[in-house]
């Protein structure tokens, strides 16, 4: 079949309400590797497929994340959350990447560390084995399980950054979330329960026993939840601290685990 025109594809694009039409056809036709793949690339698009699962990458903090469909896309804003893990503890060697999606924080933490002992852990099997695919240059170690219960037990009191990008929308919520999201990603990877932060609470009470003194753990929230997410981990004894962006619109909760004082 002919091949379409880059001038056809923005022209569909557009037609179907992407906002950024020509910036998406550039990647898609940059994609395509014949015109049978462009035509079908942009036919899934049209039809509502997250734009990064139809050219299988999603950009990160400077890295090409790849992306299978049904699993969680990256955020541009979850960048913000690696940022704040890379000011706390710069010198961390043991990085855990927890309900990690496609593996992009701990990725991106890792390129940005240097050599550290990388841990990635989801519930999905899809995501873990597109997180295999994304922190194989680190070394990475990818688990499947619950939360705590995929990590290696001797991981305790040994990790120093433990990321979690957990799921923090009501459930009430999620009908209101945009079709790309609420159609296309897996709903465990979205809904934080009754008031968005059960995920968010289970991370901060088991924390503690995994991180190691001065470790710090830090969740992505909204800004209605922030209180109530603070309050969830002081509870757990971490310090805490809260951090915003205005520019990509983020709000991260940052506790660290106090050293116990020496005894003589």
């Amino acid at each position: 079949m002919p091949s379409l025109s880059p001038a056809s594809v923005v022209a569909a694009l557009r037609a179907a309400g992407c906002v950024f039409a020509e910036d998406e056809a550039r990647l898609i036709l940059s994609a395509a590797r014949t015109p049978d793949e462009l035509a079908a690339m942009v036919d899934r698009r049209v039809t509502g497929l997250p734009l990064e699962h139809v050219v299988g990458w999603a950009a990160f903090r400077g890295l090409r994340i790849a992306v299978e469909p049904g699993v969680f896309v990256p955020r541009r804003r979850t960048e913000f959350l690696v940022e704040q893990a890379l000011a706390q503890a710069p010198d961390a060697s043991v990085v855990v990447d927890l309900c990690c999606g496609s593996g992009a924080v701990g990725a991106a933490l890792a390129a940005a560390l240097g050599r550290v002992e990388l841990h990635a852990a989801d519930i999905d099997p899809a995501a873990t084995r597109c997180a295999r695919r994304n922190v194989a240059s680190y070394d990475g170690h990818v688990h499947t399980g619950d939360l705590f219960a995929a990590l290696p037990d001797t991981l305790r009191g040994r990790v120093d950054i433990l990321a979690a990008n957990v799921p923090y929308v009501p459930t009430g919520e999620v009908g209101l979330l945009p079709a790309e999201a609420r159609e296309h990603e897996p709903l465990f990877a979205l809904d934080g329960g009754a008031d968005g932060l059960d995920i968010l609470r289970a991370v901060a009470t088991g924390a503690p026993d995994w991180l190691a003194p001065g470790g710090c753990l830090l969740v992505e929230t909204s800004e209605r939840q922030l209180p109530s997410a603070v309050d969830a981990f002081t509870r757990s004894g971490l310090k805490t601290r809260s951090a915003y962006s205005e520019e990509l619109y983020a709000n991260v909760v940052i506790g660290v685990r106090v050293a116990a004082p020496v005894r003589s």
